[in-house]
């Protein structure tokens, strides 16, 4: 298989004019509100393509595209139609037409595709009523939005995912009636010390580091360096702004890439955005980047811990400078909305089965349903880097990046929310080691898929408030993670079976 090409950096700034005359790349910023800007936009960066981008119920971008003179402003009121059959947890074939409406405040050129191209991410109408459509992941983080505003708490949340990833230089996979294997593939990989010379990687250097040392390692053991700096270019470039970069504990190439915070459906294109890039720029240099949370064995997991802060008037709620870590009240009630909803918000924050893998005590993982200052494996933290008003967050630790954004930050939000409005206390902050015997006995999150759908399907009231999400969406989500993979998973033997119990 040939590696997909992508434009050169240097190329891409020539389109977006990210780089600036110090040679330094920043965000491209300028934003289209309107299809006339959009078609401005196109015309002076002489593209050629113009791709349209939407996202499923579980958080799978599709796309089409067409010609760029074929882009015409009635194509922002009219929309696009598609097949929403073809679409998972979308529609029956009896009625599957659906429509696309680009958001022309999406537009930006996309780094990753080889011949200049504009992209637009859409949002979902139903083609009968040209209301949005109930299952749109969109238009459900939209919603949220403007819950948050008619409740008159706050005009603003703000949201910071760190989604951690593996990049890998390939990997292997099936599951027939007869075998099932995966095998991973990395340079970065301990149990890669023992080979010989080969053609791909040459000389075994033995600049690896050891399981769950990863973490802010230097080069040559941070082998994936380079190639983190030109993601990183490649984001910027698009409109994202980009933080710090650096390896994470896991071995065998864990990243992460942190983002500068934004408003919640705004953060959620972000994250699809970023997930993209970094896919292609992996396949462009012939590696493979995966967000599942637990790839491997014995080693850390791959998490989404999401930073969240609500404002009014330009004042942060969560800062109390009297408060326990210098959070308010509200800030208190918001982290028992959480807490209280974790195992319905697992569905989906961490709604695969390979999330609970992850969700295990020794790896770091937030296991506990509390919330500390400091302690890691409590579900939700008070980062305390900086007491600052504007620093002051809540970090809820248990997401993963298999979730879709759109849902997971609105589902957050929402039980956030009903925690203020009801008053919820979280009680004590846990700042000890919550593994100790004599910790005192704190619930630990649920461990399956099954138990968090469970949850969800007897837990969701505070997710209908404002009709942010609707019955029809949860029932369509539960029923297709139930059938399609916590069922499929369930009923299929697994290959360690085979050493417990062959010999039964």
């Amino acid at each position: 298989m040939v590696a997909p090409k992508i434009p050169a950096l240097e190329e891409f700034a020539q389109l977006t004019g990210s780089k600036n005359g110090t040679g330094t790349f920043s965000p491209d910023i300028e934003r289209c509100t309107t299809a006339k800007e959009v078609l401005a936009y196109a015309e002076k960066r002489n593209l050629s393509i113009v791709d349209f981008k939407f996202i499923d119920l579980l958080g799978r971008w599709h796309h089409f595209a067409m010609p760029i003179h074929a882009l015409e402003e009635s194509m922002f009121v009219d929309g696009l139609g598609f097949d929403g059959s073809s679409i998972r947890a979308f529609q029956d074939i009896h009625e599957s037409d659906m429509i696309l409406m680009p958001d022309p405040t999406t537009a930006v050129v996309d780094p990753v595709a080889e011949l200049p191209t504009l992209s637009l991410i859409c949002s979902i109408l139903d083609p009968l009523t040209r209301e949005p459509y109930t299952k749109d992941p969109r238009y459900v983080a939209a919603k949220a939005e403007k819950y948050l505003i008619d409740s008159g708490i706050a005009d603003t949340s703000f949201w910071g995912p760190e989604a951690e990833f593996f990049v890998f230089d390939g990997v292997q996979f099936d599951y027939q009636v007869g075998q099932a294997f995966y095998r991973i593939e990395s340079n970065m990989a301990h149990w890669e010390s023992s080979r010989g010379y080969d053609d791909r990687y040459g000389a075994n250097l033995g600049y690896r580091p050891e399981i769950k040392r990863g973490y802010y390692r230097v080069p040559p053991v941070d082998a994936l360096n380079d190639w983190r700096s030109e993601a990183i270019l490649r984001l910027l470039a698009a409109g994202i702004d980009v933080e710090v970069h650096h390896g994470e504990v896991g071995s065998g190439g864990q990243v992460e890439i942190d983002l500068k915070y934004g408003e919640l459906t705004q953060m959620a294109d972000v994250m699809m955005m970023y997930k993209y890039i970094l896919k292609n720029t992996a396949a462009a240099h012939g590696k493979t980047v995966t967000f599942m949370p637990k790839p491997m064995f014995e080693d850390n997991g791959s998490g989404m811990h999401t930073h969240q802060s609500l404002w009014k008037g330009g004042k942060n709620l969560f800062f109390d400078a009297d408060g326990y870590a210098s959070t308010s009240e509200t800030a208190r009630y918001y982290i028992g909305g959480i807490i209280k909803h974790t195992p319905a918000l697992l569905a989906l924050v961490a709604p695969t089965t390979n999330s609970y893998k992850r969700l295990v005590p020794g790896y770091e993982a937030p296991v506990m349903m509390a919330y500390s200052r400091r302690n890691r494996s409590a579900c939700i933290r008070i980062p305390v880097y900086l007491n600052t008003e504007s620093a002051v967050r809540v970090e809820y630790r248990s997401p993963d990046p298999s979730a879709n954004p759109y849902l997971a930050f609105a589902a957050m939000l929402m039980a956030g929310l009903d925690g203020i409005k009801n008053k919820i206390d979280p009680g004590e902050p846990m700042d000890i080691d919550l593994y100790e015997d004599d910790a005192p006995e704190v619930e630990q999150v649920p461990g399956s898929l099954e138990e968090v759908l469970d949850a969800l399907e007897a837990d969701h009231d505070f997710l209908l408030e404002g009709d942010v999400f609707t019955k029809d969406l949860i029932e369509a989500y539960i029923n297709w993670k139930r059938v399609n993979e916590a069922d499929a998973v369930r009923m299929r033997p697994h290959p360690y079976e085979y050493l417990l119990y062959y010999d039964a």
